[in-house]
């Protein structure tokens, strides 16, 4: 028996990375999953990992940032499997800059896909959380929420999702659904070695900068993140709505 047995959870993003493995992670839990991605193709290999592990899974193709194909999706997810417990708001790009070359464009799509994605999936989900009275919606936010110089748009973004998380909590709490965020530390992650890519380093380079100020003396890994996600997305977290929860390998304020 897995914690998480007849659930069903979709996790946005999902194609690779954090998302992938916080899939897999909840498919190892009991869940059936839904994998959300930008195609079809992206979210195949996560389906498969997830049918692997014994769970149903299912690769749909979705811009979050989108209102109709978010409606589109979550409807195709319960079609097919009756119900919708557990949402993973996980989608995200970078778009790094100084503030004073920021374009508009660098913006906007930083907010779209990590905010207003986040909002219209949430959206879409308490619709049938309330129904059934029953729901876990958990928000990806980053210690860069606390501010990080060269990321004025994803820091402004991350930012919001906590306070996302904690309205929802009070607005949601009346129904069983409980909001919380996760806030990853530095993730070894394909988009982290893009970065490290873009600023003329590599991951090992980057991995060997960065740990020094990390008081467990080493990046993160999915898994690290895709835990904690687990955790909260059960009822073992029942009694826990409106917090973000650092993933850092130590306090927040020393990582930055």
């Amino acid at each position: 028996m897995g914690r998480l047995d007849d659930r069903v959870a979709i996790v946005t993003g999902a194609g690779r990375g954090i998302g992938a493995a916080e899939a897999i992670r909840l498919a190892q839990d009991g869940a059936n999953v839904a994998v959300l991605d930008l195609t079809e193709e992206a979210g195949r290999e996560t389906v498969e990992a997830i049918e692997a592990a014994g769970s149903e899974g299912i690769a749909i193709a979705c811009d979050v940032s989108k209102t109709e194909q978010v409606q589109a999706a979550f409807s195709k997810v319960k079609e097919r499997f009756g119900r919708i417990d557990i949402l993973i708001n996980n989608a995200g790009l970078l778009r790094d800059n100084l503030s004073f070359k920021m374009t508009d464009d660098d913006w906007d799509t930083v907010l779209d896909v990590h905010l207003k994605g986040s909002f219209l999936c949430s959206r879409e989900a308490q619709k049938y959380m309330v129904e059934q009275e029953y729901g876990k919606i958990i928000m990806t936010s980053s210690i860069v929420a606390l501010g990080n110089k060269g990321q004025l748009n994803y820091s402004a973004a991350k930012a919001g999702l906590q306070a996302m998380a904690r309205t929802l909590a009070l607005e949601l709490g009346r129904f069983n659904v409980n909001v919380n965020a996760v806030a990853p530390g530095w993730i070894e992650t394909e988009m982290t070695k893009e970065a490290a890519e873009r600023v003329g380093m590599t991951m090992e380079e980057m991995k060997e900068r960065f740990a020094k100020n990390i008081p467990l003396k080493r990046f993160g890994r999915v898994d690290d993140i895709a835990n904690v996600v687990a955790f909260l997305a059960s009822d073992e977290a029942a009694y826990i709505s409106g917090e973000t929860i650092y993933v850092a390998g130590g306090p927040s304020s020393s990582v930055i």
